[in-house]
């Protein structure tokens, strides 16, 4: 029996508005559930994908809540009824049934869309189970959509990339988000100072409803420097003989090549002979290669480590990221400042692209 969806489909041609289309979603296949869903995140990352050229279609949204309405006969975690979340991360790593493969829906004019793993702008989904976690039937329908993108990959690019610990000092680059799920597990852990870098006032402010203790504004002033200057040690030096200045952690959350390169030279050296440097994160999605200074990286013993979803386990960390809004240590009715309907898709993508989005938006569906 086929499910009636309504799904967002980015047209194949680039510069075409993107299309709510309803269609029949076929069968669930041996592993597969069909979820009708309560909201999906927006994510920034989604915006590569409608502006780069594509071979066919695409489906996108890799982060929602729902309940499952059908199951394969094979699925052996999940059942009608069940709460759940999707996310784009695999829970299960012993088996790569669907991991790294396409999903497919036929469209009414004969096209198949395709999308990674999951698609979760749509009314109903199909995903196989290993991408859908259940979580308890009382979880936020809305605020904690965002849970299977924005906050496994800002917050445990925090507590599992980086291991941040009481004490260290922390810089994010981008408060949106990600950006700001990464200022609340950093400020959750005990790390201080806890620096926030944007191109917007009222972002920088914002991000300090999460825990950031000072915002930098990188159209006035320079980052590198700002940053340098708020975190000198004058009673510790590197092999150069140079005060240590910088911070132990400091996480690119944008991914551009300007950002991807200040994260290398904000993070402090080694005390020459006691300790290492400082690690930069890129959590961001890259799009574009950058040339590090490797003599000053070499000198400092800095390290420059990736972080893809923020290193989680989604059957560990959603459930864990679910307690942490329920007991306000993250605030995701606060974190998720817009919210639109399906038909209204292509304002939400302009205001994510003009940056009219302070934290999170997401898709609610009725």
């Amino acid at each position: 029996m086929t499910t009636e969806a309504r799904v967002v489909i980015v047209p194949q041609e680039v510069g075409l508005p993107l299309e709510v289309v309803d269609l029949e979603l076929r069968d669930p296949a041996s592993h597969e559930v069909i979820i009708k869903q309560y909201a999906s995140g927006i994510c920034h990352s989604q915006l590569h994908t409608i502006h780069n050229p594509r071979n066919a279609p695409q489906i996108l949204g890799h982060e929602s809540t729902g309940e499952v309405v059908a199951l394969g006969e094979a699925v052996t975690d999940l059942a009608i009824g069940d709460t759940v979340m999707v996310t784009w991360v695999p829970k299960n790593l012993d088996t790569a049934r669907r991991q790294g493969e396409m999903m497919q829906i036929a469209l009414p004019d004969g096209q198949r869309a395709v999308s990674l793993n999951v698609f979760t702008w749509a009314t109903h989904t199909i995903a196989d189970e290993m991408f859908v976690v259940k979580v308890p039937e009382s979880v936020d329908h809305e605020s904690c959509c965002i849970i299977g993108c924005a906050v496994i990959t800002g917050a445990g690019a925090v507590m599992h990339t980086a291991k941040v610990a009481p004490g260290d000092s922390v810089v994010v680059f981008g408060a949106g988000g990600v950006g700001l799920s990464a200022i609340a597990a950093a400020a959750h852990l005990g790390a201080n100072p806890i620096i926030v870098v944007d191109l917007s006032d009222e972002k920088l402010e914002f991000a300090k409803k999460f825990g950031a203790t000072h915002g930098i504004n990188a159209s006035k002033v320079d980052p590198v420097e700002e940053i340098k200057k708020l975190t000198i040690d004058t009673e510790k030096f590197d092999l150069l003989r140079q005060p240590l200045a910088g911070v132990d952690y400091a996480f690119d959350c944008i991914g551009h090549s300007v950002t991807m390169k200040q994260i290398s030279e904000v993070v402090r050296a080694g005390e020459f002979g006691q300790s290492q440097g400082g690690t930069a994160v890129l959590v961001g999605v890259p799009q574009s290669p950058i040339e590090l200074d490797s003599r000053h990286m070499f000198i400092g013993e800095r390290a420059y480590v990736c972080s893809l979803g923020g290193s989680c386990e989604p059957e560990v960390d959603l459930p864990r990221f679910i307690e942490w809004h329920n007991e306000g240590i993250l605030d995701l009715d606060e974190l998720v400042t817009q919210r639109y309907r399906i038909d209204d898709i292509n304002q939400a993508v302009a205001d994510l692209e003009t940056g009219a989005i302070a934290g999170r938006a997401i898709l609610v569906f009725e």
